[in-house]
């Protein structure tokens, strides 16, 4: 094959890659729940601040625990006190030492100090206790939190995966639309040459048959926005082909609304991690409050001081030390009042969280049912619309009804499609939003 041949072979292929579809990568609702729970970046960030926390967690318990340092200082000095005092350390003083001329003008002396030593808290007033409290209910939170945030991550996907089933279902009413715009222009069209219609009501069909064009470019916006807001959740580009498999129906959770707001009580993961957050300022608060009562601490310490590399010269020191801060000027009184404070808020945000929730199933579950209804009596007056519209057109065909009869009798009817579909759509998104405001909205709940 020449180069030519060549070259015009691969222009070929690269013509018929750019012409062939790329392949949609479809997903039913229970895989779109598992990769936005892997690869979502939000909920990265979440399990991120859970590893912050449990890091705090291990820092506030290491502090009950002693720590132990080594070091070694290697000195050289001819400062009369200093020289003294390493020689000393060595247990290398001599007589020549002591003389006068000697401890004025020492020469210069090594040192090497090798160090081990252990520092413990025996009391504390109580606040490495309180600080472990703290930190241990700021990870409580932070899981808690974490949680909520995987239900609310799943109410968004559910959402955006049943909009993509509704931006079809109106893809489709408008399409019947069109298709009903197009047989009017027809018969229009066929009763004009009979001379049984006149050139406005052709225009007015071809006008209103635009219409129902443009509708389903609306609808079509419609499920390319909720595909996009279903890849952002998933952690895909939006160059990604995506498609949905069928669609998703969620069941009603059972119990009547005192039993869904003792669940939202108890189990509802937003209300445990306020109840962890404010846990963790009470504890911030005794920790406060122990810094008002003394601390002992003790140390012992082994040292060995050469005038080389060695272990010469060994001692050891052992110390305790009290310290009770009895005046600071009011920085711990401060302190105290300030974490009191920051309690007080924790526990306001709480109660208005606890509120909240109420209301959320409350009016949940309000709305859902009133889409229940709504979605029942719609699916009623499409079928009434649809005897309307059909009784109008033989009407029109037959000279006894203007185009502006038949064309409200098509508006009448493409409405009742379209609020059927709204209907449903409110109705599924409400049965949700009723699960995750109760805290029990997971992907097999769903």
């Amino acid at each position: 094959m020449t180069s030519k041949s060549k070259l015009l072979a691969r222009t070929l292929w690269l013509a018929l890659a750019i012409a062939l579809p790329v392949a949609a990568d479809t997903l039913d609702f229970k895989q779109c729940v598992a990769e936005a729970l892997a690869n979502n970046p939000d909920l990265m960030a979440s399990g991120s601040r859970i590893g912050q926390a449990d890091a705090a967690q291990v820092q506030a318990e290491g502090a009950r625990l002693p720590r132990i340092n080594l070091s070694m200082t290697a000195t050289r000095s001819n400062d009369p006190l200093n020289a003294f005092g390493l020689k000393l350390g060595q247990s290398q003083v001599a007589a020549a030492d002591m003389a006068i001329p000697a401890l004025n003008s020492p020469d210069a002396v090594n040192n090497l100090n090798t160090r081990i030593e252990v520092l413990a808290p025996v009391y504390t007033g109580g606040q490495i206790a309180a600080q472990t409290d703290q930190a241990r209910a700021a990870a409580r939170a932070a899981r808690q939190g974490d949680a909520a945030f995987r239900q609310q991550l799943i109410r968004q996907v559910a959402e955006a995966y049943q909009g993509v089933h509704t931006a079809r279902a109106y893809i489709k009413v408008a399409e019947e639309s069109v298709a009903a715009a197009t047989e009017y222009v027809r018969v229009t069209e066929s009763l004009l040459k009979q001379g049984m219609a006149v050139k406005s009501d052709v225009l007015t069909a071809r006008v209103n048959l635009g219409d129902a064009r443009l509708r389903v470019a609306e609808a079509g916006r419609r499920e390319a926005a909720a595909l996009d807001q279903l890849k952002l959740l998933l952690g895909r580009p939006l160059t990604d082909a995506l498609d949905v498999g069928a669609a998703n129906a969620t069941a009603m959770p059972e119990g009547d609304e005192a039993a869904l707001l003792e669940q939202a009580r108890t189990a509802h993961p937003g209300l445990l991690a306020r109840r962890e957050q404010t846990a963790a300022a009470r504890a911030q608060v005794e920790a406060a409050r122990a810094g008002r009562r003394p601390q002992l601490n003790v140390m012992a310490r082994q040292d060995w001081n050469d005038d080389g590399i060695g272990l010469s010269a060994s001692s050891y020191t052992v110390a305790g030390v009290l310290n009770w801060n009895a005046f600071d000027g009011g920085i711990a009184n401060a302190g105290i009042d300030r974490a009191s404070a920051g309690y007080a808020e924790t526990e306001a945000n709480l109660r208005q969280a606890e509120a909240a929730i109420q209301f959320q199933i409350r009016d949940a579950r309000r709305q859902t049912q009133e889409a229940e209804i709504r979605a029942g009596a719609r699916e009623a007056a499409v079928a009434d619309a649809e005897e309307a519209q059909r009784l109008t057109r033989k009407r029109y065909e037959n000279g006894l009804a203007t185009m502006v009869d038949l064309l409200s009798a098509q508006t009448q009817l493409d409405k009742a499609r379209a609020d059927l579909v709204s209907a449903r759509h409110d109705r599924e998104v409400g049965r949700i939003e009723l699960k995750r405001a109760v805290g029990m909205l997971g992907a097999d709940t769903l």
